[in-house]
């Protein structure tokens, strides 16, 4: 909704709060109240929401530096024993000339990560320094990487498989590497980053920035009427 001057109106200028879990509206609930429908704790904005989105986000970048150099993947046939990495798995899938799945690691494993937590910085940076630029994009680019969360899991899951596939004493065994576990770990401090942003903060500036909920219009005293009178 806009106002004919184009300025954005928003609910909560008007004291409406939605509730994140089953969206009922609610008028000028107390901060921390309980959703009457569903129990759920309302606020006009996540407590915090910043602060935890940076502190794993952060944790998660940090991850990702031992997630890529250690290896994922220890594999034994007959008398010979390897490691691979994310980067040297991808490599030896593209020199057996399965392309197509060397792409696919490589974009799940290492470009999507990587631009989850490049894009996660950038909606981060904007509302701290009180962007008004673009808006519903900052929006959208929210709700994708929302999506696209645990799509990054493939190393963890084609890791486990061959490790469950893959055990024949000693001709051949996979087992898994330290480095996955800091692959995983990465992957879900993402997107626990993610859903620690509030996305409601992206309409927010610094003139408009949400403390509280608006106060009530006070009635006025010829206008008011008695609740006993006739």
């Amino acid at each position: 909704m806009s106002e004919p001057t184009g300025r954005i109106v928003r609910g909560i200028e008007h004291g409406l709060v939605g509730c994140e879990a089953c969206g009922l509206v609610l008028e000028r609930p107390a901060h921390g109240s309980d959703c009457p429908r569903c129990g759920t704790p309302v606020h006009a904005r996540r407590p915090e929401s910043l602060a935890r989105s940076w502190a794993f986000l952060v944790a998660a970048m940090i991850l990702y530096v031992p997630a890529n150099l250690l290896p994922v993947l220890h594999s034994t046939k007959l008398f010979e024993s390897w490691s691979d990495t994310i980067l040297s798995g991808v490599v030896a899938l593209w020199e057996d000339g399965a392309y197509d799945l060397a792409i696919i690691v490589f974009t799940a494993s290492i470009v999507v990560p990587l631009l989850k937590m490049g894009a996660l910085a950038l909606l981060l940076l904007e509302v701290q320094r009180g962007g008004r630029q673009l808006p519903r994009e900052r929006a959208l680019l929210y709700r994708i990487l929302e999506y696209i969360g645990h799509w990054s899991m493939l190393d963890v899951f084609a890791v486990a498989l061959l490790v469950t596939l893959v055990h024949f004493g000693a001709l051949a065994s996979v087992e898994p590497g330290s480095g996955i576990v800091a692959f995983g770990a990465v992957v879900v401090l993402t997107m626990l980053a993610t859903m620690s942003f509030d996305p409601r903060l992206n309409w927010d500036t610094p003139r408009r920035r949400v403390t509280s909920l608006p106060a009530a219009p006070a009635v006025k005293p010829d206008t008011a009427k008695d609740p006993l009178s006739p």
